[in-house]
């Protein structure tokens, strides 16, 4: 799989993110949706077709978009590793949240989400303008969370108990940064 240079969105030290509209990758997204260890983390309980990406994907092209996403591509290995994006966009509240996947095991636990994650977080805050830039983890996804603290994210709540996972019932955090938070963070991560 080549990666296409002139759709490269925004480049990073490692990675680079190019538009996730991409219907050759849509059986390459639906694995990693399908893959146990990230159902697991994302609660992904029902399968993922391609076909259902391809639906999605056709459906985000039309109106004012609720999401925005890219896919992840390592520059070192030339390989597409993932995607990130904000969902539930709120243009007039100028918020939104973070949405990750690494999906291929290999490049997980390797600072590659954290790279991402910032230049997805400073595309939201200089470029669509957002005033709060947010993610939803749970208490299990130790990864996830951490990621969120080194992008300078404050955990803002607790939702006690809120998701049936390996037989009992576990807490999600959600997390936020605000613009002026993110101006000196950002000095440290990109």
């Amino acid at each position: 799989m080549e990666k296409e240079e002139i759709r490269t969105f925004i480049s990073g030290k490692n990675v680079d993110l190019l538009p996730g509209d991409n219907l050759d990758h849509i059986n390459l997204y639906a694995k990693w949706d399908n893959d146990q260890e990230t159902r697991h983390y994302a609660r992904n309980v029902f399968p993922t077709t391609p076909e259902d990406y391809k639906k999605w994907i056709e459906e985000e092209k039309t109106g004012t978009p609720s999401e925005i996403n890219f896919e992840i591509w390592h520059k070192a290995d030339k390989k597409l590793i993932g995607h990130v994006g904000f969902n539930h966009i709120n243009w007039s509240d100028r918020n939104a949240n973070i949405d990750m996947v690494i999906g291929e095991p290999e490049y997980r636990s390797k600072n590659i989400g954290t790279e991402a994650a910032a230049l997805i977080v400073d595309y939201g805050f200089n470029e669509l303008n957002m005033f709060k830039i947010g993610c939803d983890v749970y208490n299990i996804n130790v990864g996830s969370w951490k990621v969120a603290e080194k992008l300078g994210m404050q955990r803002e709540l607790v939702y006690k108990e809120t998701s049936w996972v390996d037989g009992k019932y576990v807490d999600a955090y959600e997390y936020c940064i605000f613009l002026d938070e993110w101006k000196e963070k950002r000095k440290e991560l990109l």
